[in-house]
């Protein structure tokens, strides 16, 4: 059964909310490599558990795509 516009919708903004999340835990394992490099460890492993957060978030929304995906889960269309 083909996806509702809503559920398409709401398919596109986990998918793009969870790729955000993606560049982002990307972006800041960069700047945990040059605080661990320039001796700052403490920030570097602190940086690293946000990475973590945000990649299970990451996951979570994946999931949440997939539900809506296969019609487990979705919005309800109200423009009628």
């Amino acid at each position: 059964m083909p996806l509702t516009k809503p559920n398409q919708a709401l398919r596109r903004e986990l998918q793009g909310t969870a790729s955000d999340l993606k560049w982002s835990a990307v972006e800041l394992m960069r700047i945990a490599e040059r605080l661990s490099l320039a001796g700052n460890e403490t920030d570097a492993q602190a940086v690293l558990r946000i990475c973590q957060v945000m990649q299970d978030g990451e996951d979570r929304l994946e999931a949440l795509a997939e539900e809506v995906r296969g019609g487990g889960l979705g919005r309800i269309d109200t423009s009628h």
